[in-house]
């Protein structure tokens, strides 16, 4: 029969001390544990092989060192080389990571926060596009405040629309620089292959490529909108091959939607870039497999899941703080100069 686990009675025994003070000592509290005796707890903890509860821990310090981190899509590279950034900066405070997909569904978004609200989490970091919809931010607002008024870090990898502090992309300037870079390699004819118009992000990114368009070129792109996904892409650029034949090159609003075209392309025996040109947004680390290399907008996702990390670990006060990131237009062979 395996013998007993030591239990923090049995530690508090063997040490000559208090049981709150044993808790104190190994779960850690707020109240400072005199040295000596914190010397004598930690000495007859390692003696008897006492593992300390984390539940108990997360009890006298008000929060456990779990790190909520909410994504749409686990699937897509975009939010799992963000999830890799902030796990790889997690490691290194000694922080666990737990990451929980919402599947673009509000209601799943709230679920989930609850539930890592009840896990006394330390932190959690919500990374996805804001929608327009005003009732869905004031629910999250106030899943959050009870939170932070808790002692609990909150941050976003988003918009700027919650009361937290938020790492930013520039997603209008991105999309006005690529615009620009396209007009000047000799594109005249564009389209913008968008998501859902509830997404700020694709808005952005939309309204961004236009506004460098318009000073760049004449004339205004064409708009397909469809799912945010590699499927929604392949049924935009079919949709664009069959109702505007004449456009040159077309603008995906991020790398999976481009792939997706890109897909459309080749089944339909269209060759990119020889008849058609394509561009993203985001660089995932799947483009490293693609061909043609697909010209993009690179943005530093695995830097930025620490820039949230550190934005929950090191407080400030006064009002939400902003860290901004701006993307990089990379040329690649999808877009050569016509």
């Amino acid at each position: 029969m395996p013998a007993r686990a030591a239990t923090l009675t049995d530690v508090a025994k063997e040490a000559g001390v208090s049981l709150a003070t044993a808790s104190r000592a190994l779960n850690g509290s707020e109240r400072v544990v005199r040295a000596e005796l914190h010397a004598r707890t930690l000495e007859a903890a390692a003696r008897l092989g006492y593992t300390p509860n984390a539940q108990a821990q997360s009890m006298a310090r008000g929060s456990t060192d779990l790190v909520g981190l909410l994504v749409n899509d686990i699937s897509d590279p975009y939010f799992s080389t963000i999830a890799a950034g902030l796990a790889n900066a997690a490691e290194q405070h000694g922080l666990l990571v737990m990451l929980c997909s919402t599947g673009g569904r509000p209601e799943r978004e709230l679920e989930l926060l609850a539930a890592l609200r009840r896990q006394r989490g330390r932190a959690i970091v919500l990374a996805g596009s804001r929608t327009n919809d005003r009732a869905h931010l004031r629910e999250l607002a106030a899943q959050v405040e009870p939170f932070t008024e808790s002692g609990g870090r909150v941050a976003a990898i988003s918009e700027p629309r919650l009361p937290v502090d938020t790492v930013v992309v520039d997603n209008r300037r991105g999309a006005h620089d690529l615009a620009v870079e396209l007009a000047a390699l000799g594109y005249r004819r564009p389209a913008v292959l968008t998501g859902p118009e509830r997404l700020l992000v694709s808005r952005d990114r939309r309204d961004g490529f236009t506004a460098g368009w318009r000073k760049s070129a004449d004339g205004e792109p064409f708009f397909l909108a469809e799912e945010f996904t590699r499927d929604g892409g392949f049924r935009a650029m079919q949709r664009l091959l069959d109702e505007h034949p004449e456009v040159d090159c077309a603008f995906a609003i991020n790398d999976l939607m481009a792939l997706g075209a890109m897909a459309a392309c080749r089944e339909r025996g269209v060759d990119v870039p020889g008849d058609l040109a394509v561009a993203g947004f985001d660089d995932i680390s799947t483009l490293r497999d693609v061909t043609p290399g697909l010209t993009t907008v690179r943005l530093p996702l695995t830097e930025m899941g620490g820039m949230a990390l550190d934005l929950v670990l090191n407080e400030a006060d006064g009002k939400p703080r902003r860290r901004k990131v701006r993307g990089e237009v990379v040329v690649r062979e999808s877009t050569p100069r016509r």
